[in-house]
């Protein structure tokens, strides 16, 4: 990889975002690429958004915020991953153009990883989508808040028809497509 890049991949709880981005994370350590990050979502939450709730504003001021952090690693020469719901196109197409802005064209790559909620639900070990359904949880993406598909993902891999590994290989193919 000869540019830093930011690869963003969104999708609903669940959907196999984070499972993919270490994957990706170490995928690229192997081709030799020592300047990586992984920005997961829960984790922002944790230390750079805590405090935030769930509402739209507060959505999309923590999607800014990891996008910001991206522009600044792209600015460096780091590549960043990031496993973020990200629910609104909106504020992702804005990310898109903060990370544009320093990287240049195809330096933000957008990966929808698409998953119906049936499987999503079924994969949940934290029983996060049993007590949205419950009324427990409100404001969750995909049961009581909407999830805004991608109109034009760079690439969409779809984790409920493919294994980890395939849909990691062909994310690659397309970093490394653009980045030779």
């Amino acid at each position: 990889m000869k540019k830093a890049l930011t690869i963003w991949l969104t999708g609903l709880p669940c959907a196999g975002k984070t499972t993919l981005a270490n994957m990706l994370f170490r995928s690229l350590l192997e081709q030799g690429l020592t300047n990586v990050e992984v920005l997961d979502g829960d984790v922002v939450r944790t230390y750079l958004s805590k405090g935030l709730g769930f509402s739209r504003a507060d959505r999309d001021t923590n999607i800014l915020r990891i996008g910001w952090v991206c522009q600044v690693l792209t600015k460096h020469g780091v590549c960043s991953i990031v496993a973020a719901v990200s629910p609104f196109r909106a504020v992702r197409n804005e990310v898109r153009a903060m990370i544009e802005k320093v990287g240049g064209p195809g330096s933000f790559i957008e990966v929808w990883v698409r998953c119906g909620v049936e499987e999503c639900i079924r994969r949940d070990v934290k029983g996060m989508y049993a007590k949205a359904l419950r009324g427990e949880i409100q404001q969750f993406t995909g049961v009581s808040d909407p999830y805004e598909e991608p109109l034009q993902a760079d690439i969409v891999v779809d984790t409920s028809r493919e294994s980890p590994s395939v849909s990691v290989g062909r994310i690659l193919e397309v970093v490394n497509r653009g980045n030779l």
